[in-house]
């Protein structure tokens, strides 16, 4: 990602929670910018638009790059969607497995905040398809 414009949303972010500007490492950014978010999330905020897509397609990157594949399409709507997991490719038309959540609901999961079992049980996640269940590569 590119470093300038998680700054800025890092930066837009921080202004909305009354917070000071990020003066960390720039290696240290997303992860910044994740935890920010979910403090937005924590104090009833609706995450600012660039930090909340930010953050949600960071963590589906580190999930595409723990478990490469084309098997199962995780969406987070509006914010993003990778393919993962290794198995058969899926190449046309919707994908047989697909697992959709809200921006909240995969922070929280991808961090180890909430558990697979329990996102299922409070109906925080569709997952459709027999290879649908992440609870084996979360958290990241």
């Amino acid at each position: 990602m590119d470093q300038e414009k998680l700054r800025a949303a890092l930066d837009g972010q921080l202004v909305a929670l009354d917070e000071p500007a990020y003066d960390g490492p720039a290696a240290a950014l997303p992860d910044a910018l994740v935890a920010a978010v979910l403090a937005a999330y924590e104090r009833g905020l609706q995450p600012e638009r660039d930090a909340g897509r930010m953050a949600v397609r960071h963590l589906l990157d580190k999930l595409a790059s723990a478990a490469p594949g084309r098997t199962v399409e995780v969406r987070v709507p509006p914010y993003a969607a990778v393919q993962a997991i290794e198995g058969p490719r899926h190449t046309r038309g919707t994908p047989p497995n697909v697992v959709e959540m809200d921006g909240r609901t995969w922070i929280e999961l991808a961090l180890g905040r909430l558990t697979w079992d329990e996102a299922m049980a409070k109906g925080a996640v569709s997952a459709s398809g027999a290879r649908a269940d992440l609870s084996g590569y979360l958290p990241l």
